[in-house]
């Protein structure tokens, strides 16, 4: 009589184990792009906040001053070395026309890597009023 003895194997094949083998692979570098670009972000982000940060300040000393007096001392750019990647700001004004309104335009660059970056605003602010005031004898 031939006996036959059913052998069941436990555990996985080769086939099984480099399927899982490749599915977690893709896994792990997935999360890891999804990580390295959520940290780029977030340091740009950073450079954009500190890039606002220069240009409020430069904004808030225009307005301090005053516009006509930030015009006689001539100082429209700079460059900012304490921070990094290092900022550079330049301020633009243009004459509008009208009584003693300027139109004022800041700008702030930096590179990121090797990519320039940079962000603007504008405001317009009143200097010296041009127009003669009334005096008490002409009224």
């Amino acid at each position: 009589m031939i006996s036959t003895t059913d052998t069941k194997r436990s555990g996985f094949n080769l086939v099984e184990t480099l399927v899982a083998s490749v599915i977690l692979s893709g896994t792990v570098l997935t999360l890891g792009a999804i990580s390295s670009r959520g940290l780029t972000s977030t340091r740009l982000n950073r450079h954009h906040e500190v890039a606002a940060s220069v240009l409020d300040k430069q904004l808030t000393l225009i307005d301090a001053v005053g516009i006509d007096a930030f015009i006689d001392l001539g100082e429209s750019e700079g460059v900012i070395e304490e921070l990094e990647p290092g900022y550079t700001w330049a301020v633009s004004t243009e004459y509008e026309g009208i009584d003693n309104l300027y139109l004022v335009t800041v700008t702030v660059r930096w590179m990121e890597g090797n990519r320039p970056r940079q962000i603007s605003a504008q405001t317009r602010l009143n200097g010296v009023s041009t127009a003669m005031p009334e005096t008490p004898q002409e009224r």
